[in-house]
């Protein structure tokens, strides 16, 4: 009978706990047949359940799904999403430290190194701020930082530094084209869904485009096949939040559950999607059809030497911007990619 009561008694326990379990539906910027949804439902959104003790629970959608990806900051705060998961290059046009925070070109060397500078070197507070400015507080940034660093497809070979000059690259305006000019390229701007043709018929060298893995996937090694690994450009970086008032109702102890999952789940798809590209890579490598191209690690330091003179043109845009630039550049520092 004691033994009865005791398993009732826990079993109540239980059905209490999940009753009071929270979901929250997080908008991703994320397309629903993409890796990274994958991964992240089938390997991390179970352990954040876990983590709790079945106290929280997430919901990802895909981009677009709700609002679109642009939107999400104010639909978070509206509480018409419980929180985003998204690049936040989309946030550029509203405050300039997004296009700091978003994707500092030719900066950080790996993602695990931005990842660092988010979790440990302040960046979560100059999103914060970044936040505040454009939804008046109502928002509550958790984590932010990139999972992979984009590789760089082209047709002809661009072994150095010094051969950038001249090339022609299909690149996004903004940072990336500024960069790649200083640096004597010449930037196009075409739509993605053109890339692969602009590189078949010679109208591009080279292209802004994704991972690796990606781009193999995509086939645009079968027309660029110099293509640059790792990459000596683009970073973008995602950031994740809470609507304020959901926040606030979390204990501590959820509060840093949710961190704590989020950097995990990073790192660990930042290391997923690195072994993905070095087992391509390695792949190609071995063939007779395609060069892999990594630059010397001086041929990165001058790019970011140059990329950093237009980051400086780009913080003047406003006080945040350069606060968040001044922030990487001191981390930065701090971890050997600039000397003092």
């Amino acid at each position: 009978m004691k033994f009865t009561a005791a398993a009732l008694a826990a079993s109540v326990s239980v059905i209490a706990t999940m009753a009071q379990a929270e979901t929250f539906s997080i908008q991703t910027s994320f397309n629903a047949g993409d890796f990274s949804t994958q991964y992240l439902t089938e390997t991390w959104l179970p352990k954040i359940t876990e983590m709790t003790d079945g106290r929280v629970e997430i919901l990802l959608t895909p981009n677009g799904s709700v609002v679109p990806a642009r939107e999400t900051p104010d639909a978070v705060a509206a509480g018409v999403l419980d929180g985003d998961f998204t690049s936040v290059n989309y946030f550029a046009g509203r405050e300039p430290a997004y296009a700091i925070m978003g994707d500092l070109i030719s900066g950080y060397d790996t993602p695990q190194q931005m990842l660092g500078f988010c979790k440990d070197g302040g960046g979560e507070a100059v999103m914060q701020k970044a936040a505040d400015a454009v939804t008046g507080g109502e928002v509550q940034v958790v984590a932010c930082g990139p999972y992979s660093r984009e590789a760089l497809p082209a047709r002809v070979p661009i072994r150095t530094f010094e051969d950038l000059a001249g090339k022609k690259i299909r690149s996004p305006e903004g940072l990336a084209a500024a960069v790649f000019q200083a640096a004597g390229a010449s930037p196009v701007s075409i739509p993605f869904s053109e890339v692969y043709g602009a590189l078949e018929k010679g109208i591009v060298d080279a292209a802004d485009a994704s991972a690796y893995v990606n781009n193999d996937a995509t086939g645009l090694h079968d027309v660029a096949p110099y293509p640059l690994y790792p990459g000596i450009h683009s970073m973008p970086s995602m950031q994740f939040t809470i609507n304020k008032a959901k926040w606030d109702a979390l204990s501590a102890e959820d509060q840093k559950a949710l961190r704590d999952w989020w950097y995990d789940a990073m790192f660990a798809m930042a290391a997923e999607v690195d072994k993905k590209d070095k087992e391509l890579a390695a792949r190609d490598s071995d063939g007779e059809k395609i060069e892999v191209i990594n630059w010397a690690q001086e041929d990165r330091d001058q790019l970011r030497e140059i990329a950093r003179k237009e980051w400086e043109a780009y913080a003047q845009k406003s006080d945040l911007a350069k606060e968040a630039l001044d922030a990487n550049i001191s981390y930065m520092t701090e971890i050997g990619l600039f000397k003092n």
